[in-house]
């Protein structure tokens, strides 16, 4: 049995249906109730039962109310007729490319006995929905009819509504099994029925024209006329949208209800133990975009194979967590990914469109927005993005007058040179305020040991010749005789560089590292795609940012570890790694480092060097050696 059904919920459903479309017949009759005045004016005048003045300017006044009122009516329905209803971001799958899994999704509809849906789609995220794409704009015309049984005769089928595409959480076919993911799938599934009823389908097209024809009148770039006019449209769409939002509400808490009661009798206690994995999935899924992908993001690359790391993250998490012990073992039967024929291309396509959503990259490929693998991670983005780290903490120092300690040259050379070191940021950041103003003559001729706390303390003046864009807390000038911009003036979304104290090394660096960073996200390019590429508004991504603005704190304590990291590698032969659960990491002696970072708030939060420098001594790892930058 298709349809309504005899579900309590999908009664009250369609109930609500009718309270929505009675809102938009008294919405017409408001349209054509001064028309109709007019004509009944008309129609007296005409027969002699209203005449005079009164009545003849009565006449002349309802005639030209009602043909204004009729054309912003007629305006406003075809805005919310032709209106193009927002689409969630999704990649589409092929008949082609997943015979399986539509093989079972239409087998599952059989069991339940609803209509099958038309598509299938897949978003990165956790989660499942059905979608109405009926709209002209959101794909191709429907066919205009099919051959009757009958020879020679076209049917006509537009009482039959088309079913609306399923939508699925990429996550869910990469971690559950095909029988837990049609469990999972049931109840979604089970929601076309509802939607096939032609009160219910003219609801929502009802519902999501009006949705639409208030973006309409948010979009910018018209002329004023034109803004005025979608303007009153959009006034005219939420007031109905107001009095119609509680019954479309109940109207979809109906057929959710409907569509949980009929998939009851569908794997219902495979559901019970699926239900437990979307959750673990979701988690590992956050976990994976926060702390492994963001970071590849943030740099220009792209993980290519993120669904993969889902599955690699709860494995990882089934061998450290005691509770997540009985999920491993799941792992021997086939996953649902196995219904794709190709699964690492559609893998691919949907971790870049994670990377659009939720970083707000380019929609392509590029020299600066690439794909990474997981083999290549450690070196192409941790390794990369440490060094980029250090080189701009000591780009920061050089611009604060912060002088570096000369790296032993060879007995031929005239001068040495100036070395990137460890031991420069511990000298800085632990060296105790100045009480006072330093001599400018030590500062001058350089007879001072450069690495005294006195000579690591930043100088009052700065070379412009080495510092031309030095950021300073106080704006002071550059070359080009424009004051420098601070954090929060050059990047209004910059994060919170206003520090907690004042007066101390690492607060001031703090600061002029969150301008250095505001600076360079301003000047990076954002890549939009046109608006008849897109099927979803894209002018203002990420649509989902994933953390807040990182506080100058936690830059600064964010470059530290990275260079420490750096001086790992390069003097105690420490290798850059990938953790599933925490993201980059570093490994000494093939185990990863846990506890380094404790000792880098230490030294950045309380000035106090002394147990970072004993992990340093204990890891073998030489502070005073220079090290590579990029």
């Amino acid at each position: 049995m298709t349809g309504i059904g005899v579900e309590v919920g999908a009664q009250a459903a369609r109930s609500r249906a009718l309270a929505v479309l009675r809102v938009r017949s008294r919405a017409l009759a408001v349209a054509l109730l001064p028309a109709a005045v007019a004509v009944v004016l008309l129609a007296g005048g005409s027969t002699d039962h209203l005449v005079g003045g009164f009545w003849d300017t009565a006449r002349l006044v309802m005639s030209v109310l009602g043909a204004v009122v009729l054309l912003a009516a007629g305006a406003v329905a075809l805005v919310v007729a032709r209106a193009r209803p927002a689409v969630s971001p999704t990649v589409a799958i092929a008949e082609e490319s997943a015979p399986d899994l539509y093989r079972m999704v239409r087998d599952l509809a059989d069991r339940l006995d609803v209509p099958a849906p038309s598509a299938i789609a897949l978003t990165p995220d956790c989660d499942s929905w059905l979608e109405d794409r009926t709209h002209p704009a959101h794909g191709p015309p429907p066919q205009t009819g099919r051959q009757d049984e009958i020879a020679g005769v076209r049917g006509s089928h537009r009482g039959v509504p088309a079913a609306p595409v399923l939508v699925i959480g990429s996550p869910f076919l990469w971690w559950m099994r095909v029988g837990e993911l049609r469990a999972v799938l049931a109840p979604v599934v089970a929601g076309t029925g509802p939607s096939a009823h032609p009160d219910i389908a003219a609801a929502r097209r009802f519902v999501r024209g009006l949705d639409a024809a208030v973006a309409v009148g948010s979009v910018p770039g018209r002329c004023p006329l034109t803004r005025v006019m979608c303007a009153g449209v959009a006034w005219v769409a939420r007031l109905l949208l107001r009095s119609c939002r509680e019954h479309a509400t109940q109207m979809e808490r109906g057929v959710a209800a409907a569509a949980a009661e009929r998939a009851q009798a569908v794997d219902y206690g495979l559901r019970i133990v699926a239900q437990e994995q979307v959750g673990l999935a979701y988690a590992g899924w956050d976990r994976l975009l926060t702390r492994v992908a963001l970071p590849a993001w943030r740099m220009g690359r792209w993980p290519s194979r993120l669904d993969a790391g889902v599955v690699a993250a709860l494995t990882e998490l089934s061998r450290r967590d005691r509770l997540a012990e009985g999920f491993a073992s799941r792992l021997g039967e086939r996953p649902a990914c196995d219904l794709l024929e190709e699964p690492g291309a559609i893998d691919e396509a949907a971790s870049l469109l994670a990377a659009r959503l939720f970083h707000g990259g380019p929609a392509e490929t590029g020299p600066d927005w690439s794909p990474v693998d997981w083999q290549e991670y450690p070196e192409e983005v941790v390794d990369r993005k440490w060094r980029l780290d250090a080189a701009r903490l000591h780009r920061v120092l050089d611009a604060q007058g912060v002088r570096r300690p000369p790296e032993p040259t060879p007995p031929e050379s005239d001068a040495p040179t100036l070395a990137p070191t460890l031991s420069r940021v511990l000298t800085h950041l632990s060296a105790p305020p100045p009480t006072g103003p330093a001599p400018e003559s030590s500062a001058a001729d350089g007879s001072a040991d450069p690495m005294s706390p006195s000579s690591m303390a930043p100088s009052s003046t700065v070379d412009p010749e080495t510092a031309p864009n030095a950021p300073t807390s106080q704006g002071s000038p550059t070359p080009h005789g424009a004051p420098t911009p601070t954090a929060d003036e050059s990047h209004p979304d910059a994060p919170d560089a206003t520090p907690e104290t004042t007066g101390t090394e690492a607060e001031t660096l703090a600061a002029a590292l969150s301008a250095e960073l505001a600076r360079e996200e301003a000047a990076a390019p954002h890549s939009r795609t046109a608006p008849d590429i897109a099927p979803w508004d894209d002018t203002a991504l990420p649509l989902f940012p994933l953390q807040p603005p990182r506080s100058a704190r936690e830059l600064l304590t964010d470059h530290v570890t990275a260079m420490v990291c750096c001086a790992a590698i390069d003097t105690a032969g420490a290798t850059p790694g990938l953790d599933w659960l925490d993201g980059p990491s570093l490994l000494i002696n093939g185990e990863r480092a846990a506890d380094l970072a404790p000792r880098v708030l230490s030294l950045v939060e309380d000035g106090d060097p002394v147990p970072l420098r004993a992990w340093l001594v204990k890891s073998g790892i030489r502070p005073e050696k220079p090290v590579r930058l990029v």
